[in-house]
């Protein structure tokens, strides 16, 4: 029973970090200014008008207002609450994953957040902001799955560095057969700190899953006219989903994979 309660608590906490986030990703935008820090009150982007604490509850406040401003009645956009639900739906998710070893799961709460900030932003904007990234890198390389640097077998380490490089060449060939059109410096760096964050073998899921998802999703948009062969789609989305599927599921993925042969 206390699992469940711990449970319940963490889900709400996701939800208000989720709610967090979303300022994180409007303050971010160019058109916003983010050096005044986030101590700033909320407001509606459409009115301006500052909101109070009964419309800034995660998810129920915009259940409550049909999905509409208080002051203004303009539509508010699904992505508040949806963000709000995946981020509490994922602190789940890597509660589990970690199964309650604590400083593994503060690291993988702030490494999550960092991925969502990411998807998010790179599918409105097409761009991964250094601000987002680089700490990310930071955080993946002084705290490798949550130990600390100096406690962290060599052999383990150098493995993440190599896994980090390799990925981020591999992505970098990419940018530079393509000049640029088929991926960009943001998707470099981002799959640095994938195989930082997940090293191998899990990166080549997150990859191959990326980019089958990303092939997926590709094949759709074409087939309903919303994009041509020619459109600019942002992959760091992929990368970000990605991530999160070899996270949960690589290892049962890689054991699926090379089952297949065995049974051959």
């Amino acid at each position: 029973m206390p699992d469940i309660f711990f449970s319940i608590f963490v889900f709400l906490f996701g939800l208000i970090l989720g709610s967090f986030l979303n300022c994180v990703i409007y303050r971010l935008a160019p058109h916003q200014n983010f050096g005044g820090g986030l101590g700033g009150r909320s407001f509606c982007p459409h009115c301006k008008h500052t909101l109070s604490w009964q419309d800034l509850i995660p998810v129920f406040s915009f259940i409550f207002l049909k999905g509409k401003c208080r002051y203004c009645k303009k539509p508010i956009s699904w992505q508040y609450p949806l963000i709000e639900l995946v981020t509490g739906i994922l602190f789940i998710l890597v509660l589990y994953h970690t199964a309650y070893n604590i400083p593994y799961t503060i690291y993988e709460l702030i490494i999550a957040c960092f991925l969502i900030i990411i998807f998010v932003y790179d599918l409105k904007h097409y761009i991964i902001p250094d601000s987002v990234i680089y700490p990310a890198i930071a955080i993946a390389l002084i705290f490798p799955e949550g130990k600390p640097l100096v406690s962290y077998g060599a052999g383990n380490f150098q493995l993440l560095i190599l896994s980090a490089f390799g990925a981020a060449l591999f992505f970098l060939l990419i940018v530079l057969i393509t000049r640029g059109k088929g991926m960009g410096v943001g998707d470099i760096k981002l799959a640095f700190f994938m195989g930082l964050f997940l090293s191998w073998p899990n990166i080549s899921v997150a990859l191959f899953s990326a980019f089958f998802i990303g092939a997926i999703i590709g094949i759709g948009l074409i087939i309903s006219d919303r994009k041509t062969l020619k459109s600019e789609v942002p992959f760091g989305p992929f990368l970000v989903a990605g991530t999160f599927l070899a996270l949960f599921f690589g290892g049962r993925l890689i054991d699926w994979y090379l089952g297949l042969f065995l049974l051959k």
